[in-house]
């Protein structure tokens, strides 16, 4: 058995400035992102510069301290800059749940800078620490010398450290678990080719990148023990709210009998929403498919459809990876019942 170590830190407080690694521009560049105000978070989040919900629930609290910041005791505009982050990006449930959290926070103290400072640390502590236990219990589902398929990226880049579905595959290698990897590139905006191909690389994992639609190829030819993704909503019956192409995954795996997985800490999970078709899935501009990069490669004139995710519905999932351990069918049931364990 082997500890990995983490190389980068994709967000982190320095001072009184956010500092996030500029997701966009990897692989190629590794540069920073500043923040400075609650306009600054907003658009770390809408133009993707953190993307993944448990990143997106950690920035979104620092997002709320520098609400405060600039509000300086008036609540109605400070009620506005936290609606204004939650606009951001509306399906990961993360974002709502860190602004309601810590703006709660806010009120109780009479908007203490540093009570709300704390708390949006906590948020951030809180999730490296779910990630690891997601990790260790995630790694008992896999098989020893497992081939792991995994789509978009669910690693320290995506949380606030360590990662979900990644996460359980660096904990696995770590165990001597994993003989090698298969990432989707993840399109359109390429998210696994750039994001989790570069973190596998830090890790020194053995991985290949693949184009979305080979994915098929390999489950079908029995080369895939287990797929292991993230979410970024999960419905009280289960269902899951994920990168577009999560659904076609479980739809080849259940044809196959391969095993699906999501890993998602508790905060992933939507209590008050029934089923996944209640999900406000979000659309993005159709310049990510008709270009890559700044290169148009489809002619002018042609209509784009562009949801960032889709939902994959519970009956088509092996089972749900949280900290507190892993949620099988019924998931209304184990839903439900995890609530109550939680108080929420």
């Amino acid at each position: 058995m082997m500890q990995l170590q983490e190389t980068f830190k994709a967000l982190e407080m320095k001072g009184d400035e956010l500092v996030l690694i500029d997701q966009r521009l990897l692989p190629a560049c590794e540069q920073d992102f500043i923040c400075r105000s609650c306009e600054d978070v907003f658009h770390a989040i809408r133009d993707m510069v953190v993307r993944g919900a448990p990143a997106i629930g950690g920035v979104a609290g620092y997002g709320v301290w520098f609400a405060a910041r600039q509000a300086r005791g008036d609540m109605d505009l400070f009620d506005r800059l936290c609606a204004h982050l939650v606009d951001a990006r509306p399906t990961a449930v993360n974002l709502e749940w860190a602004v309601r959290r810590v703006s709660a926070v806010a009120r109780a103290t009479s908007m203490d800078l540093d009570a709300i400072r704390r708390e949006a640390d906590r948020i951030v502590e809180e999730d490296i620490a779910m990630n690891h236990r997601i990790g260790e219990i995630g790694s008992r589902i896999v098989p020893p010398g497992a081939t792991i398929l995994t789509h978009c990226n669910t690693g320290a880049l995506a949380t606030c450290g360590w990662g979900t579905a990644l996460g359980v595959i660096k904990t696995a290698y770590g165990q001597g678990k994993v003989a090698h990897v298969y990432a989707d590139e993840t399109r359109p905006r390429l998210q696994g080719a750039r994001l989790t191909a570069w973190e596998l690389v830090k890790a020194g994992i053995p991985a290949t990148l693949i184009p979305d639609s080979a994915a098929a190829t390999l489950i079908r030819d029995g080369r895939i023990d287990c797929v292991i993704l993230g979410a970024d909503r999960i419905t009280a019956d289960g269902d899951v709210a994920n990168k577009l192409g999560t659904f076609a995954l479980s739809v080849i795996c259940r044809r196959y009998g391969v095993p699906f997985y999501s890993a998602a800490p508790t905060t992933t999970i939507d209590f008050d929403t029934p089923h996944g078709s209640m999900i406000p899935i979000e659309e993005r501009d159709g310049s990510e498919v008709t270009h890559i990069g700044d290169v148009r490669v489809a002619p002018e004139g042609i209509g784009v459809y562009n949801p960032s995710f889709d939902v994959t519905p519970h009956e088509n999932i092996t089972g749900i990876i949280t900290e507190c351990g892993i949620l099988e069918e019924p998931y209304d049931v184990a839903i439900a019942d995890l609530r109550k364990r939680l108080g929420r």
